[in-house]
């Protein structure tokens, strides 16, 4: 069986070795020396001033929207993972979906304007797949109107633009460590905020509202992480490099033998260092797209529909139309994409997606 990603594990001993310190402390969270470590050394791999490490990318999102005191309207995108738009809702404020452009899959900036009123308070975008979103265009627009900016940067470990980590964008920049991404701490996320007075807020919050001991500043949730979860990410992050290197190369073995004359790719803006974190495919149609999944299913290879549906059509918000991510969500496949993943995987994943587009299978 050959899933859409498979969680890279480190060597056991290695973990194992993290572990044995934990039994010895006995502290096992509340911010201990692991998770102070594991918060150091992303830091100066990423090239940030500053990350909090939190107990995953949804409450990192919540905690966000919180500790900028948004109410009102925020204004998001219809193609993401569904934690995006529910953080929004959970945090009681109201997603306003502005359409995608149809190259990057990314927010529209120029569509952004339209959809500001008076109780717009923030726009909330993805960088779908670690592709950057327009964050030249957005600033601007954000300053204009007086909004804060959020990305949720889920996807986006490594990730450079024009020379700076893509993290250090917008006011707050929120990160996932799910198991299921590039660098992972089993579950898990992070936090960077632009301004320090945000980050020391962000810092209580994630805490109960702690201002040490016996004081409390403000409210708060647990959204630590626990020394498991940090020995876990320092166990992987000294193979990062190679989990990059690997996923580059397979990605570039796809573009070899993958029909894009029919199938297109989403566009990465010039300036990026990507990090390969997905391989997604645009299919010329949905049938032809579920004829390919179909086949690769029949083959024990399990590729998703990455994102579906389009947020604008979940049942608790009442539905309305975006043009292009409601034409996406039908087309779009993220192919099979890890480190172990072998040649002879991706061609045959290649071969039977090419042949379910000449009516083949």
């Amino acid at each position: 069986m050959i899933n859409v990603t498979k969680t890279f594990m480190p060597p056991l001993e290695e973990y194992q070795n993290l572990l044995r310190g934990i039994w010895e402390r006995g502290h096992l969270t509340n911010r201990g020396p692991l998770a102070c470590e594991l918060e150091m050394k992303l830091c100066r791999y990423l090239g940030l001033h500053h990350l909090l490490f939190v107990c995953n990318g949804t409450i990192a999102l919540q905690i966000a929207i919180k500790a900028l005191d948004l109410k009102g309207e925020i204004i998001t995108t219809p193609f993401s993972y569904v934690a995006t738009t529910s953080s929004i809702v959970w945090e009681g404020c109201t997603p306003v979906f502005v359409d995608i452009d149809p190259e990057t899959l990314c927010i529209d900036p120029g569509k952004i304007e339209t959809a500001i009123t008076e109780k717009t308070s923030a726009i909330l975008a993805t960088h779908v797949y670690g592709i950057p979103c327009d964050v030249e265009r957005i600033e601007v627009i954000a300053r204009k109107h007086g909004l804060k900016v959020i990305y949720d940067a889920a996807h986006c470990f490594g990730v450079k633009y024009k020379g700076q980590n893509l993290l250090n964008y917008g006011d707050i920049s929120t990160i996932s460590f799910h198991a299921t991404k590039l660098f992972h701490t089993g579950e898990g996320g992070g936090i960077i905020a632009k301004e320090p007075a945000i980050q020391a807020k962000i810092f209580s919050m994630h805490n109960f509202g702690h201002n040490g001991p016996e004081e409390f500043i403000d409210v708060g949730v647990n959204g630590k992480a626990s020394e498991f979860h940090a020995a876990l990410g320092l166990a992987v992050l000294p193979y990062i490099d190679e989990i990059l290197q690997a996923r580059r190369r397979l990605s570039e073995l796809y573009k070899k033998h993958l029909n894009l004359d029919r199938l297109k790719l989403p566009l990465i803006p010039i300036g990026t260092e990507y990090n390969y974190a997905y391989f997604p495919v645009i299919f010329p149609s949905e049938k032809s797209m579920l004829a390919a999944r179909d086949a690769l299913n029949r083959n024990g290879i399990n590729p998703r529909r990455y994102f579906y549906p389009s947020l604008n059509t979940l049942c608790y918000l009442g539905k309305s139309t975006m043009k292009i991510s409601d034409e996406i969500v039908k087309k779009v496949l993220c192919l099979p994409l890890f480190p172990e993943l072998t040649k002879t995987d991706v061609l045959l994943i290649s071969h039977l997606t090419n042949q379910s587009l000449d009516g083949v299978l």
